[in-house]
């Protein structure tokens, strides 16, 4: 007897949700008869992105490569981390970021270090913003006043 209230109880859902399916796929059918299209969600696709930010390390020189790449792409702005090797070969760092900066230029983006271990590189749809340190305000002396009568 407790067997068939189970049975009955689980038949019950099933019941529930096979209607609210159907009345699910009615609303579906509505929408595409109204010219409505379902939109799929993108999960992790690089190949749809219009714009990846990438972090980076820089460990050698040959460890640039990617980053190169990617920049040739044209659709990644790298954020690259260059303290391994900054605290290994400062020459080779001053290589590296050379031939960073040289793609940089090739495609018409933008390359800027903030902090001291941090640099980034965009293509060319992006500019970096550089903080323009404001001039203190100059203090007039009485002598450089000039008095209309």
């Amino acid at each position: 007897m407790v067997v068939n209230k189970i049975k009955g109880g689980h038949m019950g859902f099933f019941d529930k949700l096979r209607g609210k399916m159907s009345r699910a796929s009615d609303i579906l059918d509505e929408a595409e008869e109204e010219g409505y299209v379902e939109l799929g969600a993108d999960t992790g696709s690089e190949s749809g992105a219009k714009i990846t930010v990438r972090p980076f390390v820089i460990s050698d020189f040959e460890s640039i490569k990617p980053i190169l790449d990617s920049l040739r792409e044209g659709r990644t702005i790298a954020l690259v981390n260059i303290k391994p090797l900054k605290d290994r070969d400062i020459v080779e760092l001053k290589r590296a970021i050379n031939k960073i900066k040289k793609t940089t230029d090739a495609i018409e983006g933008d390359i800027a270090g903030f902090g001291d271990n941090w640099i980034a590189a965009v293509p060319s749809f992006a500019r970096i913003y550089r903080h323009k340190t404001a001039e203190e305000p100059r203090k007039v002396s009485s002598s450089e006043v000039t008095e209309y009568d």
